[in-house]
Order: C-alpha cells, then sequence, then structure tokens
C-alpha cells in the first residue's frame, strides 16, 4: 500500500502545478480572492509561513510585497519549482516538510499562517487535527491563519456530470450519504459545517468562512462559457460581495476558513 506522502508526491511530479491558478478563470478567482483576504488580514511587512506552499504562487507573490515569508513543502517536485522561482529572493525560505509536523519552526512566531492546499490531502482525523494544531501552534497570539478546504459538493459538480456521477457518488459518499475520506481520493472534499466543526475546542476565533471560485469550475467547460479580459475585475468585486454567503457555499469548489489564534 503506498502511502499518503507517496501519493502525493506522485501525482505533483505529474501535474502542471505552477500554472493552475492562471490557466483557467477559476483558478484566477481562486486566487485574487485569496490574496484580497491575505491583504484584509497581513500587514505590511508581516511574518508569513505558507504550509504546503506548493510551486510558491503565493509566497513569491507575498515576498515581492515586501512580507518575510517561510515556505514549506512536502512534494519535491513542486518545491524544486518554488526555489528556481524564488532564486535570489531575500524575504522568502523554502523548506521541505509535511503539514502534520513542522519541526524546527518555533511556536508563535508567524504573524500569518496559510495552509491552502495540505487539507485537500489529509484523511485520517489525527492527521487533520495534526496539521490544524501545527499551523496554531506556530502562529502569534492574535495572529490570523487561513485553512483552504475543497466542498465535496463542488467535487461532485466539477467532476461528475460527465455519465460518471455514481462512480463519484460511490467514491464521495457512503450509501448514507456520508462523507468519505480515505488516501486514495487524493483530493477529499467536507460538507462545510463538517469542515468547521474540526475547530472546536481549538484555541481560536472563528472570522469567516468564504468560498474563493464559486461555481466556475464546474461550468468553465461549457463551449459558451466566457469572461472576457475586461469584465474580470468587476466579476472578481461582485463575487467577493457575496463570498461568505452562507447559501452559496457548498457549490464552490474551494473554501478558506478564516481565524485568529486567542
Amino acid at each position: 500500500m503506498s502511502t499518503r506522502q507517496e501519493i502525493v508526491s506522485a501525482f505533483y511530479d505529474r501535474a502542471d502545478e505552477d500554472s493552475r491558478l492562471e490557466r483557467s478563470r477559476h483558478g484566477q478567482l481562486e486566487y485574487a480572492v485569496t490574496m484580497r483576504y491575505i491583504h484584509r488580514f497581513a500587514a505590511p511587512g508581516a511574518r508569513v509561513l505558507e504550509v504546503g506552499a506548493g510551486t510558491g504562487r503565493y509566497s513569491i507573490a507575498l515576498a515581492r510585497e515586501g512580507m518575510d515569508v517561510t515556505a514549506v513543502e512536502l512534494a519535491e517536485a513542486n518545491l524544486a519549482v518554488l526555489r528556481k522561482n524564488s532564486r535570489g529572493m531575500e524575504r522568502i525560505r523554502s523548506l521541505q516538510g509535511d503539514a502534520t509536523d513542522l519541526k524546527g519552526l518555533a511556536d508563535g512566531i508567524f504573524d500569518m499562517t496559510l495552509v491552502l492546499g495540505p487539507l485537500y490531502h489529509l484523511f485520517e482525523q489525527k492527521d487533520v487535527h495534526a496539521a490544524i494544531d501545527e499551523a496554531v501552534r506556530v502562529t502569534k497570539p492574535g495572529g490570523v491563519i487561513m485553512f483552504a478546504f475543497i466542498s465535496v459538493f463542488g467535487i461532485m459538480y466539477a467532476n461528475y456530470l460527465s455519465g460518471n456521477w455514481a462512480a463519484g457518488q460511490a467514491e464521495n459518499f457512503t450509501k448514507d450519504y456520508r462523507v468519505r475520506h480515505f488516501k486514495e481520493q487524493l483530493f477529499t472534499g467536507y460538507d462545510v459545517v463538517e469542515f468547521e466543526r474540526l475547530f472546536e475546542g481549538k484555541p481560536v476565533q472563528w472570522l469567516a468562512t468564504t468560498g474563493t471560485d464559486g461555481l466556475l469550475e464546474a461550468i468553465e467547460d461549457r463551449p459558451d462559457f466566457e469572461i472576457p479580459d475586461a469584465d474580470f475585475p468587476a466579476f472578481v468585486d461582485w463575487y467577493l460581495a457575496f463570498s461568505e454567503k452562507r447559501e452559496l457555499l457548498g457549490n464552490t469548489s474551494h473554501l478558506l476558513y478564516i481565524c485568529r489564534k486567542s
């Protein structure tokens, strides 16, 4: 049996992660919305940790803005691209590591901690809680933590409306419609309330739960889909006006749970 780390690394060995947030409108929206929330809570010059930094799209952008960034990434393929793309930059350092054990990082040293990918790939409850607890541990009291997660309903709408619904339903739900989590899924999805309940008893104060890409992933392959460049900034602003509406959250593919360390 392959380990979680092996499954995740094998996926990113062949994935074009570096262009993911640029090559589609839903990726562009996810990036724009996430950056808007980062800027809402991070002061200029903030000390930022990104766990699961991928190829560094956020970490490099924030370092260029003058923030002091530490980027932690599990997959060697992603880390190699991150290091190549950040070569010569003084305000970013990169480390290989797992979100469940941020060894080498001291308690309470970051103004903001971003966990923008690892919880897509964590399935065992002990690992999920370890990643949450480690992010909280290394963040300063009063610091802000953002956890990205995927809606299980977004997974279904985006991937299983092309004649394969039964297979997707069997993979993501039990026969009595409880959400399933197991490592061979590679990407695991949550009911929004289910995800929020992970933080019960944690030393954090909830600030917001927001969608980051709406319905776009599910509909972008339609032949009549189009958001012209001239319209896209207005669309981003419109989406941000409604991105936290509870009745819309389950339909979005990617979401953020944002909290402040007590």
